[in-house]
């Protein structure tokens, strides 16, 4: 039964990380039809991110209230409404609407999943659902891809996400009683036993302010470096556009591939280790980008900082039970999820504007500032919670 309800957790996160890279994938096709700019994607983008912070925040009321399988499900089916919603919209202002159940039932099954495999799988099993994220997000353009030079129209594309979304909330329902079932056979790290916290007492908590900030550096470095990378590279190394966007998507393969790595270190690295062992691997590709031996170095570079942020996303997560206690760890994983989605949502924006306005030279700097203040925040929560021991 327990491998069973893993399967589910794992399909799940494929789910999760499928409609992800869809608009982007999609809106070179879309925006023209519904005669708005091609900047417009980002008003999509910020509802969408709005809605997720606030589901990841009431995460632990909900969590409560319908237990972590039920609050899965429903938020399954209601991102598959949306995508449906999605395929079916004829003017901006549906998409926009549609937009505010995609986001809210994002954020809440982030957190659910995030938190239930953390007080009940071992750290491996973290990475690995988390390189399941990077398969379903690497597949949704694919689809997206298949359903346009098929003769179809962006819609279809949209409607057959959609429709693996309605088969996987069928699954999620038929799956309940396993959730239960692990519930009961649980090794006493139940997350519904301790109070529901409010935010200011979350952040009353000691080293939760820490462990905030080292998430929320983590999304924007990654985020940052997924969408600036192909940029800085044609305008600062003089690399063609089509080398440089095959180099671009090496990060992504980079964080995928390193995940499925990183689950096999965890049987002999803890979490801590794990996390150190990626900021170190981040920063040797960070650097990689300033030394003079042209797209190689570049290469490299992007390939290293995918394989550092590889582990430090999923063992934060998986740390959080053990270093706060697993009564708490439901709230404080729902805050984490929020500031998570407001660094995706802030810094990569915050950096176009420094290219914009100053120089796109300073995208290696850039990285190395917010890598820096992930450190300082990350060792400043380990002495938090040893001084708390």
């Amino acid at each position: 039964m327990l491998h069973l309800l893993l399967a589910v957790i794992y399909l799940s996160f494929i789910s999760l990380g499928l409609p992800d890279s869809l608009l982007g994938s999609a809106w070179p096709s879309m925006y023209g039809q519904f005669h708005v700019p091609v900047s417009y994607a980002g008003i999509i983008s910020m509802i969408i991110a709005i809605g997720t912070i606030i589901s990841s925040l009431e995460s632990d009321r909900l969590t409560r209230k319908l237990g972590p399988g039920k609050v899965t499900a429903i938020s399954v089916g209601m991102t598959a409404f949306a995508l449906f919603g999605f395929s079916i919209s004829s003017s901006f202002w549906m998409l926009c609407l549609w937009a505010v159940p995609y986001g809210l039932g994002a954020g809440s099954v982030d957190a659910a999943l995030n938190n239930y495999v953390a007080l009940h799988f071992a750290s491996r099993h973290m990475s690995w659902l988390h390189c399941m994220w990077g398969v379903g997000a690497s597949l949704g353009p694919y689809i997206m891809g298949y359903a346009l030079t098929g003769g179809n129209h962006w819609n279809m594309g949209y409607r057959y996400i959609a429709l693996l979304q309605m088969i996987l909330t069928v699954i999620l329902l038929i799956s309940l009683p396993l959730w239960k079932t692990k519930r009961m056979q649980g090794s006493g790290n139940d997350n519904m036993t301790g109070p529901l916290l409010t935010l200011k007492q979350v952040f009353q908590i000691p080293g939760t302010k820490s462990i905030m900030i080292t998430f929320f550096c983590y999304c924007a470095l990654e985020q940052t470096a997924g969408l600036w990378a192909s940029s800085y590279l044609v305008l600062q190394k003089g690399i063609p556009s089509e080398t440089a966007a095959s180099f671009a998507s090496l990060f992504f393969i980079g964080i995928t591939v390193g995940r499925a790595f990183s689950g096999f270190l965890t049987m002999k690295l803890n979490d801590q280790q794990m996390i150190h062992l990626g900021q170190g691997i981040v920063c040797i590709g960070i650097a990689s980008f300033l030394l003079p031996f042209g797209e190689y170095a570049a290469l490299t570079g992007l390939i290293l900082i995918g394989l550092g942020c590889a582990p430090i996303y999923p063992c934060i997560i998986h740390s959080t039970p053990e270093l706060f206690g697993a009564d708490k760890s439901q709230s404080i994983i729902g805050v984490q999820m929020a500031f998570a989605y407001i660094g995706t949502c802030f810094m990569p924006p915050l950096f176009g504007l420094l290219a914009a306005h100053i120089t796109i030279s300073l995208f290696p700097v850039y990285l190395f500032a917010v890598l820096f203040l992930m450190v300082i925040m990350y060792e400043s929560l380990l002495r938090s919670i040893k001084k708390g021991e």
